[in-house]
């Protein structure tokens, strides 16, 4: 009995997320409020707050969501999340494994396109989903810095900026496909320049 229980509360729980993610992609995250995401799923608001303290909370596990999609790992230090293929392909530096971890990103993103949308929408109106969402933006580029460290490449100032300048050109290319499917994911012309522009700011682009 306790068993079938605990299924029915993380069904429950799957379900909240399932139907906050449609609506918040559907009709915005302002427009979304908690009574809609509880009725969307068949459900009251008691039942969403003995899940999710608020609608930042359900955000956060939204996040965590994407992290696993991407196929981030927790830190079992700081619980901060990680991409240790990234860290090596900025280490290494070479330009094909630095457009191998750029393609194997990009062909995620129909399935991670909901996440980015609802939270780049929700961190614009915000403030604790900005926070959030600029902390995790920030563990994308910490495995951009500890990659450059290990390689002691470029000018340890320049290293955090680099890494801000590469994730930022990720994510308005992402959000460039994403918002108007003008190219096929991991090809193409847009995705060339992509990774050009990663192997020039953290790369091992100097000539030998």
């Amino acid at each position: 009995m306790a068993n079938l229980r605990q299924r029915q509360k993380e069904s429950t729980r799957k379900r909240l997320l399932e139907i906050a993610l449609d609506l918040f992609v559907a009709r915005g995250y302002v427009a979304t409020t908690i009574d809609d995401i509880a009725t969307g799923a068949g459900t009251t608001r008691v039942t969403f707050y003995a899940h999710f303290e608020s609608r930042q909370d359900l955000m956060r596990a939204l996040i965590a969501e994407l992290n696993a999609a991407l196929g981030r790992q927790s830190r079992p230090d700081t619980g901060e999340s990680t991409a240790s293929p990234l860290v090596e392909a900025v280490r290494v530096g070479a330009r094909d494994l630095i457009a191998t971890w750029l393609h194997d990103q990009a062909v995620r993103w129909p399935v991670i396109r909901p996440y980015i949308l609802a939270a780049t929408e929700a961190s614009a109106v915000d403030p604790d989903i900005r926070a959030l969402f600029n902390g995790w933006v920030e563990e994308v580029v910490a495995d951009v810095v500890e990659g450059l460290d290990a390689a002691d490449r470029f000018d340890p100032a320049s290293r955090h900026f680099r890494g801000v300048l590469a994730f930022a050109n990720l994510d308005q290319t992402a959000l460039h496909w994403m918002r108007t499917g003008g190219f096929e994911p991991g090809v193409g012309v847009e995705f060339d320049v992509l990774a050009e522009t990663w192997w020039h700011l953290v790369g091992d682009a100097a000539p030998h």
